[in-house]
């Protein structure tokens, strides 16, 4: 079954074009990255899936069009999106962080926040702690927790490695594995694409607007012309 069908995606800031007749589409249960430099198109594209930005083209869901539908209303039926930034609320408390999040649905609070922090135990010893005294790594586990809360059909995931430290981007992507493989489909936009790949049922390229690929992640990770232009070493420093 498709999860999600994009079909001539457009997304558009005045006379600059972001987004060029992109399709895509990620099947139930799948886990697919989209890897391309800075500035290629690739936050563009998850935020006007995710309806935060106008565009044109097709979009279809678990089987419904999105077409002319809220972010709020296609958060409420099944699809999250981490943005990059992460965007929590810095003077709330872990805790709130989550009630907020959880908001409307119609699974109860109790239940999902013990499920999140059996997930992410540190955040549990700072659940009373407000969110902007947090570290890089603890803020982004946050964020996450924050879409997962939900329990999303789709989960829309946008650098989640950026500035974090080694140990916590492998337990990062540690998570985002666990999560797929229970079930949520995955759509992943990572420059770390070695890493990303090696845990991706399929990848594309985005490059300048345009999407290219759909193919099998491993024949990405293998392929020559990736591995000059995507595949440096990743840092070694970054936040905690």
């Amino acid at each position: 079954m498709r999860m999600l069908e994009v079909e001539s995606l457009n997304v558009r800031y005045g006379a600059v074009r972001a987004v060029l007749d992109a399709d895509l589409h990620v099947d139930e249960g799948e886990l697919v990255v989209v890897v391309g430099a800075n500035g290629a198109g690739k936050s563009s594209l998850l935020r006007a899936i995710g309806g935060l930005n106008k565009h044109r083209g097709k979009i279809r869901f678990a089987g419904r069009d999105l077409s002319g539908s809220r972010a709020e209303q296609r958060v409420r039926s099944g699809l999250s999106l981490v943005p990059e930034g992460r965007h929590i609320f810095g003077r709330m408390t872990v805790f709130e962080n989550l009630q907020v999040a959880n908001w409307g649905s119609a699974t109860p609070f109790a239940d999902e926040v013990e499920r999140v922090f059996g997930m992410f135990p540190r955040l549990l010893e700072r659940k009373n702690q407000t969110a902007a005294t947090l570290s890089g790594g603890e803020q982004q586990m946050l964020a996450l927790s924050r879409a997962l809360i939900r329990r999303p059909k789709l989960l829309m995931l946008d650098e989640p490695s950026m500035g974090l430290a080694p140990k916590v981007v492998a337990q990062m992507f540690e998570i985002i594995e666990e999560v797929n493989e229970a079930g949520t489909s995955v759509l992943l936009i990572e420059q770390n694409a070695r890493m990303a790949l090696s845990i991706a049922d399929r990848g594309y390229l985005m490059e300048t607007g345009s999407l290219t690929g759909g193919g099998d992640a491993r024949v990405m990770l293998e392929d020559e012309r990736l591995h000059e232009a995507y595949f440096g070493k990743s840092s070694d420093a970054g936040e905690g």
